[in-house]
């Protein structure tokens, strides 16, 4: 019985180190090519760099004179840090709102943000491009406020189960102490709901940092993002510069597999803290 132990924990072992060659080989084909002139790149994308075939940093130079990158990593760093601060903020604050306060108006409010998850962005996104240019909000400011709607729902639906397996008991002591709800909320539930909140971070990071469609739609080629500036290099009739596309590519990714590597351990800890029913 041991031994057919052993046996399964060896074959899940086996069976997972060879899931994680399939999905890191993408990144290490992309990594590889940044380093190949781009006429190589297509006869032997899977062929290591070679002496006749390296050209060292020449594409990541290429590349970020043409993208203007580090502009284009500006406009994307500073779009993703104060959406992901905004939806962390107001979804944590509305989560708490509807499960303390129980009516109608707080159940509608839970189903509507629900309901918003199972919408596909493809039919409201020209809606939601007219009105973001009528209302001025197609600037690198205004889509904070377009990627706090569209990340609403997740969020809040991760916070409200979280915030159901906090004992009020704790909230009506720091009442009875003299804190009013705002001095409550900071003081006693924000902290608490620390992991839900770093998942929550994490996921909408990740889904900001990689958007290409909602900036392509709101602000585009005005205050391109790193996604945008990476699809300028394809130039006429098709043509791409392969090796300044796959230099960027890897400039693209770094920050936000860092990111993801030094916050994964909060994910699981937080989406199973969100998933308490309370």
């Amino acid at each position: 019985m041991e031994s057919r132990s052993k046996a399964a924990n060896r074959a899940i072992f086996i069976s997972m180190i060879i899931l994680s060659v399939v999905f890191l080989a993408p990144i290490f084909i992309v990594l590889m090519n940044s380093f190949k002139g781009q006429f190589f790149i297509s006869d032997a994308p899977f062929v290591l760099p070679t002496a006749q075939t390296y050209v060292g940093g020449k594409n990541y130079v290429n590349g970020i004179e043409k993208t203007g990158f580090i502009s284009a990593f500006g406009y994307s760093l500073f779009i993703t840090v104060f959406s992901v601060m905004a939806i962390t903020l107001c979804t944590s604050m509305t989560a708490w709102f509807i499960v303390r306060v129980k009516n109608r108006l707080t159940s509608g409010l839970y189903y509507l943000f629900t309901f918003s998850m199972i919408v596909p962005f493809q039919m409201v996104m020209f809606t939601m491009s007219k009105t973001a240019n009528v209302l001025g909000l197609d600037n690198p400011v205004g889509i904070i406020i377009i990627y706090l709607g569209f990340g609403a729902g997740l969020s809040v639906f991760m916070f409200s189960g979280f915030v159901k397996s906090i004992p009020i008991e704790i909230e009506e002591a720091a009442m009875i102490d003299g804190c009013n709800p705002i001095q409550t909320f900071f003081l006693i539930v924000f902290p608490i709901l620390k992991p839900t909140a770093i998942t929550v971070s994490i996921l909408n990071t990740m889904w900001i940092w990689n958007d290409y469609l909602l900036p392509y739609l709101v602000i585009g080629n005005k205050y391109r993002t790193i996604p945008i500036a990476v699809q300028y290099l394809q130039g006429g009739y098709g043509s791409k510069d392969m090796g300044a596309l796959m230099a960027m590519l890897v400039l693209a990714i770094i920050p936000i597999v860092v990111f993801y590597l030094s916050a994964q351990k909060y994910i699981i800890k937080g989406v199973v803290s969100g998933a308490v029913k309370g």
